[in-house]
């Protein structure tokens, strides 16, 4: 699993700012609202939004967020208000609101299929508290989903992580997001942290299980993958780990097909509608 690297940072980072930049102003739009996760994906997003010069708003919208998270978070603010004046934060403590909504619905004997559930909740969750934030300040909710996410295995949730206005780093593997970020100074426990979406822990126990102990490969190896299917390459190309890499890249990219396309809609012939 080699590949060729000429990816140029500066240039990159250039365009980026250049991009957001023009699409707010051709929106109308004052700035933009990121929620900041401790990860790497959201200090890239928040990172690059502020170098537009154009106010940016990070939230920390936890929900029995662990504490190794909110300090990576806390971390990344403070950094970038240093840096940037046009950065402010605010933080929305969803918890309470989570756990009153675990009362109202019902409860299922499907384990797998309710702490899912409820995960995509949490993201749906703060979804909409963006969206809130967004509202009242006038400003563009910032994705942070990174190409392998989007358009590889669709690992974010359905109008939870992947509502959002505008995607700054969509077209950047998740290697392309961490060499971005580094050139552009996102603190080192943000960078050496292992990438995980937070969305199992609860007010019991501190779930430390990452995207990539959840999809079953690391980054790397589902980039590979990703390149080997456009090749149009197929599972009998490859043998022992491979083979089960480019397994599990192929059935995360089918199941989640209908994340990466527009929302079917049922056409109906004309003849059908005429008076």
């Amino acid at each position: 699993m080699t590949k060729s690297n000429h990816f140029q940072a500066e240039q990159i980072n250039q365009h980026i700012v250049s991009w957001l930049l023009d699409y707010a102003t051709k929106a109308k739009v004052k700035g933009f609202v990121i929620g900041i996760s401790g990860g790497i994906d959201s200090a890239l997003t928040s990172t690059l939004c502020a170098q537009t010069g154009l106010p940016t708003l990070c939230i920390e919208i936890p929900i029995h967020q662990a504490k190794s998270h909110a300090n990576r978070a806390n971390e990344h603010i403070d950094q970038l208000k240093k840096r940037f004046p046009n950065v402010w934060n605010e933080r929305a403590d969803l918890t309470p609101v989570f756990e009153s909504f675990k009362l109202q619905v019902p409860s299922s004997e499907n384990e797998a299929a309710l702490q899912l559930s409820l995960a995509n909740t949490r993201a749906r969750l703060r979804m909409t508290t963006l969206y809130y934030f967004a509202g009242i300040h006038g400003l563009l909710v910032a994705g942070t989903g990174n190409k392998i996410e989007d358009f590889g295995v669709g690992f974010f949730t359905k109008y939870g992580d992947g509502g959002v206005d505008l995607s700054p780093i969509a077209d950047l593997l998740k290697s392309e997001v961490r060499q971005l970020a580094a050139f552009l100074d996102v603190p080192n426990s943000i960078l050496i942290a292992k990438p995980t979406d937070g969305l199992f822990t609860d007010a019991e126990f501190e779930d430390d299980r990452s995207d990539e102990d959840q999809i079953g490969a690391t980054y790397d190896e589902l980039e590979w993958a990703m390149a080997q299917d456009n090749l149009g390459k197929s599972i009998s190309d490859f043998s022992d780990r491979d083979a089960t890499v480019f397994q599990i890249y192929k059935r995360l990219n089918t199941i989640n097909q209908h994340k990466m396309h527009p929302i079917p809609v049922c056409i109906i012939p004309k003849n059908l509608k005429e008076n």
